[in-house]
C-alpha cells in the first residue's frame, strides 16, 4: 500500500509515516518546513522529503493522501489528489480504518489526555501486554508517539478534540470509534473553533455518542459539567465514574491511600493523582489486576513536559509544564505549592495560542495565579505580531488575572534578567506554557535562576 502525507512534519504526522514504514507500506510526504526533532526522526528512518509542495508528487497509484493540520485547503498536492479522485483523509480518520478489528480505548478531556495515556500505556507494558497507540508526546520508555502494527489486538489513543483537517472541521476524537473511552474533565479551549463554551461541551457530548454499542464510558465524577452530560445521555454503554484518590505527602513523596496500603509515587499533584485514578478504570475494563496497577504505577515517573523536573540546587528546584489553559495553570500551581508549602513559588505562564490571547477567553484565567507569591505573564510580540493582534499591557493583565503583583514580559531579555536579579533562596520556579518561551534552553535558563 502506498501513502503520501501532505505535512508530514507534525508531531503525530511523522511519526504515524514512520510507523506504517516500519509495518512494510511505502511512504511519501511533503511540508513547506520541517523542524525539529521531526526532521531528524524523518531522516533517521530514509523519510525527509526535499521542502515545499510539488503536485508531480501526485500520482494516480497512490492509495492514501493523509492531509495534516498544517496544511490549507488549497494546498496544490491536495487540489491535484481531488482532482485524481485519490482518498483523502485525516490522521485519526485513517488510524480508525487501520484499526476496525482492534479494541480501542480513546482518552479524551480538556486536560491530562496525555499523562493518562502515557500512564495506561506503561501499566500495559510493565505487564507485557502487546498493544499499538497514539500519544502526544514522546515517552522515555517508547521509541515514538505512534505505534501500528498488523496483530497488536488493543490500540490505546490519546484522542484530541482539535479539527482533523483544513478539509474535515469534526474534532479528531470524533473519529476514532472507541470501545472503552474516557473524559477527563470539561475546560474551554481552541475558542478560535468553539466560540462558546456549549458548543465546545457539545463535541464531548457528540465524542459519547461515538462510543461503539455496548461499549464503555470512564469519566470524571468531580467535574460539574461532564456529570451532567453522561447523565443527559441515553446511549447503550456502560458508565463509570472516577474520583480523585485520598493521598498524603510526607517528606516531599506522595503516598496514595489505597485498600491494600499506601502506594508511594513519583509524581505529584492532585491533578496527577485525578489522573492515575483515571488510569486505574480504564486498566480494569481492559482486565489488569489491582496489585499489578500499583506495582507498576508506582515506578511512573511522568510524561514529558508535564509537571517535568528541570533542575535544582540545595535549596530551590525548576519545573516546566505544558500548561497554558486557566485550568492547567491552576491545577499545577496548586500541585507545587502543595508539595513545597514552605517555598514561595515564582509562576512565569507564556500565553502564545490563539485561545490564550483572544480577549473573551482572558477572563477564564482570573484568580487562576493567585497561589503563586510571584505571577508573571510571557507574550512574545511577535507572537502578537503574527496574530494581528492587539498589544497587551501590564495593567490590563493584572486586571485580567486579578493580581496586583502580576509582572508582565514582553521579551526574553527582560524575562531573563528578572529571574537574574532574584535571589532563588526559598524559592522554586515553574515555568508553563505550550510553546517554548522563544525556543530559549530550558536547563540553560533554569541555571541562570538557580546559579548567580
Amino acid at each position: 500500500m502506498r501513502v503520501h502525507f501532505i505535512a508530514i512534519g507534525g508531531s503525530i504526522m511523522h511519526n504515524l509515516a514512520i510507523a506504517l514504514a516500519k509495518k512494510g507500506y511505502i511512504v511519501s510526504g511533503s511540508d513547506d518546513h520541517i523542524y525539529e526533532p521531526s526532521r531528524t526522526n524523518l531522516v533517521r528512518e530514509n523519510l525527509l522529503p526535499a521542502p515545499g509542495w510539488d503536485p508531480e508528487r501526485i500520482t494516480a497509484d497512490i492509495d492514501a493522501v493523509v492531509l495534516g493540520m498544517h496544511a490549507k485547503a488549497d494546498n496544490p498536492e491536495l487540489v491535484k489528489a481531488q482532482e485524481l479522485g485519490l482518498r483523502i483523509c485525516s490522521y485519526p480518520e485513517f488510524i480508525y480504518e487501520q484499526t476496525k478489528e482492534k479494541t480501542r480505548v480513546v482518552i479524551g478531556g480538556s486536560h491530562g489526555k496525555t499523562t493518562i495515556t502515557s500512564m495506561v500505556m506503561h501499566v500495559l507494558r510493565s505487564i507485557g501486554r502487546d498493544f499499538d497507540y497514539l500519544v502526544g508526546a514522546k515517552l522515555d520508555e517508547f521509541d515514538h508517539m505512534v505505534k501500528l502494527t498488523k496483530d497488536a489486538p488493543l490500540m490505546i489513543i490519546e484522542g484530541d478534540e482539535y479539527l482533523a483537517s483544513p478539509i474535515d472541521q469534526r474534532p479528531k476524537f470524533h473519529l476514532y470509534k472507541p470501545h472503552i473511552a474516557l473524559i477527563s474533565g470539561i475546560a474551554w479551549d481552541h475558542v478560535n473553533v468553539f466560540p462558546t463554551f456549549e458548543n465546545y461541551v457539545n463535541q464531548f457530548r457528540l465524542f459519547i455518542k461515538t462510543i461503539e454499542p455496548k461499549g464503555t464510558l470512564v469519566y470524571n465524577k468531580e467535574d460539574q459539567t461532564l456529570r451532567e452530560l453522561v447523565l443527559e445521555d441515553r446511549s447503550k454503554i456502560n458508565k463509570h465514574g472516577y474520583r480523585t484518590p485520598e493521598y498524603t505527602i510526607n517528606k516531599g513523596i506522595t503516598y496514595m491511600h489505597t485498600h491494600g496500603g499506601d502506594v508511594p509515587l513519583q509524581v505529584f499533584g492532585r491533578h496527577n493523582l485525578s489522573n492515575i485514578a483515571a488510569a486505574f478504570t480504564v486498566c480494569e475494563w481492559l482486565g489488569v489486576e489491582r496489585d499489578a496497577f500499583y506495582a507498576a504505577i508506582k515506578q511512573f515517573k511522568g510524561a514529558s513536559r508535564r509537571l517535568e523536573y528541570v533542575a535544582s540546587n540545595n535549596d530551590s528546584v525548576v519545573y516546566q509544564d505544558f500548561a497554558h489553559t486557566p485550568a492547567k495553570l491552576k491545577a499545577s500551581i496548586h500541585a507545587l505549592k502543595e508539595q513545597f508549602p514552605d517555598k514561595a513559588l515564582v509562576a512565569i505562564v507564556e500565553l502564545h495560542t490563539y485561545s490564550s490571547l483572544n480577549e473573551a477567553y482572558l477572563k477564564e484565567y482570573r484568580d487562576t495565579m493567585h497561589d503563586a507569591e510571584y505571577p508573571a505573564v510571557f507574550i512574545n510580540q511577535e507572537a502578537l505580531k503574527q496574530r494581528n493582534a492587539e498589544s497587551i499591557s501590564e495593567d490590563m493583565l493584572k486586571h485580567t488575572f486579578n493580581q496586583p503583583n502580576l509582572v508582565y514580559f514582553s521579551n526574553v531579555e527582560s524575562m531573563k534578567q528578572y529571574l537574574l536579579a532574584m535571589n532563588p533562596t526559598g524559592r522554586n520556579l515553574l515555568l508553563m506554557s505550550s510553546g517554548n518561551y522563544g525556543g530559549i534552553n530550558l536547563v540553560n535558563f533554569a541555571d541562570k535562576f538557580l546559579y548567580k
